[in-house]
């Protein structure tokens, strides 16, 4: 039987797919059995190439690494054997799979605080741009029509692969209650729920305007380090940015 070789990239930072596939590979695989959370392979590079890899060493020395793997996705090496060149993966959600981009849940029943958390946004990936090795993109939802969101949507995919989901969680409505309810904009809570399903709590910011004609009690149980709250524009500009770094700094870009 034809050994098919599949091409094996180490992830060592954040590198979207669709830029990783354009370098050459670190590894030549030949896949011997796929289970639904593993991988059994052959490898086809030297042993003695294998040893002196990064990767190679970084295993070793005990750190997780991880490869994609041309045809079935993210995995990190659990085993590895230089005499039989074979090597044991188990199913990993790789950050490659995450498109560069930041997702940005808007509202329009009160339209001030999206518009100026829009243009810090766009401000802060201007900058950011000037410097990082990874082009950052901005997307938002669409609020073109009534009808209601659909969880297989391409909107939804674009939350689930932003690398950081912004929404803009400034209350709209109250409801009476010790304390008082406040609520977001339907849409809003809607996405916010799903990306809270979806995503990493250091991939969320929930931002919020203060609106001292509406007290109450924020409905999202969220860590603080990512609830963002401001009163005013220029509050937003100064705490926003940081804010904004820390959450991206993980990814290395």
């Amino acid at each position: 039987m034809a050994i098919i070789a599949l091409k094996a990239w180490y992830l060592r930072e954040y590198e979207p797919v669709r830029e990783l596939e354009q370098r050459p590979h670190d590894l030549r695989l030949s896949k011997n059995s796929l289970l639904r959370s593993a991988l059994r392979a052959d490898f086809l590079d030297d042993s003695a190439e294998v040893k002196q890899a990064e990767w190679f060493q970084r295993y070793l020395d005990g750190e997780t690494v991880e490869f994609y793997i041309e045809g079935s996705g993210g995995y990190a090496i659990a085993n590895i054997d230089l005499i039989s060149h074979e090597m044991y993966f188990v199913k990993q959600d790789v950050m490659a799979r995450l498109n560069p981009t930041i997702f940005f849940c808007y509202q329009t029943e009160f339209a001030d605080s999206s518009h100026h958390i829009r243009d810090q946004l766009n401000d802060f990936v201007d900058a950011f741009n000037g410097r990082s090795r990874v082009t950052l993109t901005l997307e938002e939802s669409h609020r073109l029509t009534d009808s209601p969101v659909r969880l297989n949507s391409t909107l939804m995919r674009k939350i689930r692969n932003s690398l950081l989901f912004v929404a803009d969680a400034t209350p709209v409505m109250q409801l009476d209650g010790t304390p008082p309810q406040l609520f977001p904009s339907p849409k809003v809570c809607v996405e916010v729920g799903y990306a809270l399903q979806c995503r990493r709590a250091e991939q969320l910011l929930i931002i919020s305007q203060d609106r001292p004609e509406m007290p109450g009690q924020f409905p999202f149980d969220v860590p603080s380090a990512s609830r963002l709250q401001f009163r005013t524009p220029a509050e937003l500009r100064k705490i926003l940015s940081t804010t904004l770094k820390d959450q991206l700094q993980r990814f290395n870009l």
